[in-house]
């Protein structure tokens, strides 16, 4: 076994005048060959469990008097006006007061006197974030006028959807309506008549405290506790007291399970602890208004996830795009960075089994672990030793960005949907589809994968080598991937090595299996292949060049799609294709360093 040699500098002909040639159609498709057990048996107890949970819920909740259960000791007024720390975008706020809701990617017509809440939307995703009050900050920002209008709604809403139901009532729509409504609900009531305000702080109790009951798992369990508590904070008098009580008590159990000790999220989404982060941060904002301290298990998990939230930031002012989790904002980034003393940009290291690296120019992130599994899994992505690579600030390999706002491209979940190698039309992983996926949440099922890490940093240079075994029982091989970082020159270099497994050989048929290795170009990044078909050009948005040299057999620039905010943007991607002999080692390796060098094709 010969090493990948770092100082290797294949050469290479003059690159073309910039023409892209012959573009070839993306295999962006889910893999036909089942590696999960979908229909195990390890399944089938939380899929019968979940039916007769959902069921005993749908029958109690639906009783003609379940409401009542909810109401509570009547609360006179609001005693808070929590800060939630999300930036909001004024345009939306001024397009609903002329009766135009603008969400996720879609939008509605509702001019007022008419309402929202018993016409189909055009998503999904709209629905979820109507239901969600998703609105609400945005028309808060449009002074009086924007109040009223938010009190007229709300009502409505509650007039619409006083009973229970599975959807409007789900644990994550409940969530997300509940923290929006009680960072409102004080400066809603300065607007609104005597009535209409108590009526607002019933709506709030009666929100909060559906939270602290079922359904809802493990996961989750942080958010719609937090989200509970600030809606405790928000109500004044007993009422707020008691259901700040009951939220507080569980939410350190709730913590401990959701936020690991480097500060990950449990289900190694960066996005979802940017997210909690957030609604945290709304807490403590809010306890510290009532003139209450904060617990010291939510003053620990702020501290870990903002300590996380370093490395998973790139230069670019996002976030690293990984199992489920999407880039954000640089400004919701930024926003739930303000309070950190320490901010400046982290250097290297690994979190939620995500590893940083990084030289002047270049900065890397590989995921290095498993994808997360049971009631975690909802976002997670079979998409082992995926990479992202930021050159200056400029994003150029990235993944296609699916997150769980978008259930209807659970394809993207899968490796093509990132930067990584795949074996044939096999996959590590597949979301659970059907009446079971709808039921479990689209979990990722499949055979437990087992990743190895090396990582050895020295003087200028960081070498870092993972192996995952996802493709042993289809093909008897490990897929090795070794990243050699030249801090010096700002070169990365790199070896994708299939290798039998020990014990394989006489197990699996000697065939010869296609592969491809997989480059998601950022939208917008320009990419042009050079004469000897072996050597790319990428231009980012500043402009500057990279070369991505490689000497695989075939390589070609393709179409693919990037989801951005719930839209599907048009992209490109770098593919290299060939083929591996299941009995014996292939190598494939690739490069890419600054154009302008004296090692340039020319």
């Amino acid at each position: 076994m010969s090493p990948l040699n770092p100082f290797v500098r294949p050469e290479a002909d003059s690159p073309a005048s910039g023409d892209i040639p012959g573009l070839r159609g993306a295999p962006m498709r889910t893999p036909v060959r089942v590696t999960g057990a979908t229909t195990g048996p390890g399944l089938w107890p939380a899929v019968i469990g979940r039916l007769l949970t959902r069921q005993l819920w749908i029958e109690l909740y639906g009783l003609p008097g379940y409401s009542l259960t909810l109401k509570g000791r009547p609360a006179q007024g609001f005693a808070a006006t929590p800060r939630d720390f999300r930036p909001v975008e004024p345009a939306a706020g001024k397009a609903l007061l002329g009766g135009k809701f603008i969400l996720a990617g879609s939008s509605l017509e509702a001019m007022e006197p008419e309402d929202p809440w018993n016409r189909p939307s055009p998503s999904r995703a709209f629905a979820v974030d109507l239901h969600g009050f998703a609105w609400l900050p945005s028309l808060m920002l449009q002074g009086e006028r924007g109040a009223r209008e938010a009190v007229r709604l709300t009502l409505t809403w509650a007039t619409a959807f006083a009973r229970w139901s599975p959807f409007a009532w789900g644990p994550e729509i409940l969530t997300r309506r509940t923290l929006n409504l009680a960072c409102a609900a004080r400066r809603m009531g300065q607007v609104a008549t005597e009535a209409e305000r108590l009526r607002l702080a019933d709506i709030l109790g009666r929100q909060g405290r559906q939270l602290l009951r079922p359904p809802g798992g493990p996961a989750g369990k942080a958010e719609r506790l937090t989200a509970a508590a600030v809606a405790g904070c928000t109500l004044a008098g007993p009422p707020g007291a008691a259901l700040r009580r009951s939220a507080l008590g569980g939410l350190p159990a709730a913590l401990d399970r959701t936020i690991g000790l480097d500060g990950g999220h449990a289900s190694r989404s960066p996005e979802a602890g940017l997210e909690l982060l957030l609604d945290l941060l709304t807490l403590d904002d809010a306890l510290s208004q009532i003139s209450e301290s904060t617990p010291e298990a939510v003053r620990s998990a702020i501290q870990r996830l903002t300590a996380a939230l370093r490395l998973q930031t790139l230069p670019d002012g996002r976030l690293i795009t990984m199992q489920g989790g999407g880039p954000s904002t640089p400004a919701r980034v930024a926003a739930a960075r303000a309070h950190d003393e320490a901010s400046g940009e982290a250097l290297s290291g690994t979190v939620a089994g995500i590893a940083r690296i990084r030289s002047p120019l270049l900065t890397i992130a590989a995921d290095v672990a498993p994808p997360a599994r049971g009631v975690w899994s909802a976002a997670a992505c079979a998409q082992p030793m995926a990479l992202e690579i930021v050159c200056g600030k400029d994003r150029l390999v990235t993944g296609c960005g699916w997150t769980p706002r978008m259930p209807d491209r659970q394809g993207l979940r899968l490796a093509p949907g990132h930067s990584t190698l795949t074996l044939g039309d096999a996959s590590t992983g597949e979301p659970l589809g059907g009446w079971r996926g709808e039921l479990l949440d689209h979990r990722l099922v499949g055979r437990p994968l087992h990743v190895v890490v090396d990582q050895r940093d020295g003087e200028g240079a960081v070498w870092l080598e993972v192996e995952h075994d996802g493709w042993v029982h289809d093909y008897g091989l490990l897929h090795q991937r070794r990243l050699y970082l030249d801090q010096r020159l700002d070169e990365l270099r790199a070896e994708e090595r299939l290798h039998p497994a020990s014990g394989q050989r006489e197990v699996v048929r000697a065939i010869a299996a296609p592969y491809a290795v997989r480059f998601q170009l950022e939208p917008g990044v320009q990419a042009s292949l050079a004469r000897d078909r072996r050597s790319i050009l990428l231009r980012g948005h500043s402009g500057r060049g990279w070369w991505f040299r490689t000497d695989g057999p075939d390589v070609a620039i393709e179409p693919s799609v990037h989801i951005d905010e719930g839209l599907t943007r048009r992209s490109l991607q770098i593919v290299v294709r060939g083929s591996a002999r299941t009995d014996s080692e292939t190598k494939i390796r690739w490069k890419l360093s600054p154009a302008g060098a004296g090692a340039d094709p020319s």
